[in-house]
């Protein structure tokens, strides 16, 4: 029996109704974005290995694809292995996000590029993730980020141009969530939880939308984090909800512990309020979220997600990583960023309407000779239309049904005595 002709594990083909409506869901995220200012570029899809595993990817590092060296023998991954080392084979990987690509882009391009570069990447990425509903081997990343601002006016920019884009493409009822990564561990130090212990029961608390309140309890007491930081946070779940109060420093001040740093909260209200007060009709509510964590330990303030009503999963998501680049520099540059969930998105949306307005099928007779088709087909592309070619079939209503699945929306019949497109009855489709 023949084997099945699949495409790899985890990664997809796309019939072509499925890449029309991704394209226009690109088009329309690039121009939103380019008309907020900001510029594209594109690095390759390969990084050196050193780079990709430098610290900078989290646990994305495990995940990703490693291309070996050339020219390796057979014995020399006998000797790899040997050492318990195999990455020594390795001397590039394939991008597993878009961030670190831009931190090497900006080291490299740093002096030919302006004091605050605003960067859009849109570009396929790779993680050797294990395949299920929504997770998936290849995948498009959409990010927006700012490089060289260190106020909160660049956090307001990619909440404005992220609203904008959810706006256009017709997604309502999201809401950003937001929080820093400043006041995670001031609640963390405030409920007695060691700077040692930070980055673990941070990773447990991540889990809180899935697990809840108890299996976040239950993780981090079996974990063996300090008992009485434990009993602090429990008693912190267990208080009377704060009263409804609108968007603002009361507000966030609120939902957290005493002690946490007032600046912080003073800079995390400015940004929200000014987003939600910017849009222009585009504008999607901010929310406060005190345990909105974020899995990337490179976010050193604000970050943010969207949340959609019907959904169990984040639409995109990002922050401000100001160290990360340094790494590469020698010296910090601040920088910040936004990434929309291309492939979660794109689900969500259908192709408008207008998009096949334009568009028709020729169903010619078998005496149209290809001269006459081709000049047909060429006048009509001339005015602005789609074209498609289809020869007349004995069933015609399945021929009609197909090409209307297609996004066609008109059709008309060619005989020999076609000789214009004046002679055409173009008739409507569904």
């Amino acid at each position: 029996m023949a084997s099945p002709v699949t495409p790899p594990r985890g990664m997809r083909d796309f019939l072509p109704r499925d890449k029309a409506r991704r394209e226009h869901a690109l088009g329309v995220i690039r121009s939103v974005y380019s008309s907020f200012g900001f510029d594209e570029i594109e690095t390759p899809v390969v990084e050196d290995f050193a780079r990709l595993h430098s610290g900078l990817g989290g646990d994305n590092e495990k995940l990703a694809f490693n291309v070996l060296k050339r020219g390796l023998t057979p014995e020399d991954a006998v000797t790899a292995a040997g050492k318990g080392s195999l990455d020594s084979l390795a001397d590039l990987g394939l991008r597993f996000d878009l961030t670190v690509p831009l931190a090497r882009f900006y080291a490299t391009h740093r002096a030919e590029l302006p004091p605050v570069f605003r960067a859009i990447q849109i570009a396929p990425v790779w993680r050797a993730e294990r395949p299920q509903k929504g997770r998936y081997r290849q995948f498009v990343q959409c990010d927006i980020d700012i490089i060289g601002e260190a106020g909160p006016i660049a956090e307001i920019e990619l909440i404005t141009a992220t609203s904008a884009v959810l706006f256009e493409l017709g997604l309502t009822g999201c809401r950003v969530r937001i929080n820093d990564r400043r006041l995670l561990v001031g609640m963390l130090d405030a409920f007695g939880f060691a700077e040692a212990e930070h980055a673990s029961v941070l990773i447990t608390v991540d889990k809180l939308d899935k697990v809840g309140t108890s299996g976040v309890l239950a993780e981090l007491r079996e974990r063996g984090a300090t008992a009485a930081a434990v009993d602090r946070l429990e008693a912190f779940f267990e208080r009377p909800k704060p009263e409804d109060q609108p968007f603002g420093e009361a507000q966030i001040r609120s939902q957290l512990p005493a002690g946490v740093s007032d600046d912080v909260i003073t800079e995390l209200a400015a940004i929200g309020t000014a987003a939600a007060e910017s849009g222009s009709g585009t504008t999607t509510p901010v929310i406060f979220d005190p345990f909105l964590v974020r899995g990337m330990g490179y976010y050193t303030g604000p970050i943010f997600e969207i949340e959609h009503p019907d959904l169990g999963y984040s639409l995109g998501g990002g922050g401000r990583y100001d160290g990360m680049i340094g790494r590469f520099l020698g010296q910090d540059v601040p920088a910040t960023g936004f990434s929309i969930g291309f492939e979660r998105i794109v689900d969500l949306l259908e192709l408008p309407e207008d998009a096949a307005s334009e568009s028709i099928a020729l169903v010619y007779d078998r005496d149209v000779t290809p001269g006459a088709l081709i000049a047909l087909k060429s006048a009509l592309v001339a005015t602005g239309k789609r074209v498609r070619l289809e020869k007349r079939t004995k069933n015609l209503k399945v021929l009609l049904d197909r090409v209307t699945g297609e996004g066609f929306r008109a059709f008309a019949f060619v005989t020999g005595e076609t000789a214009s497109v004046s002679d055409l009855e173009v008739k409507p489709l569904g």
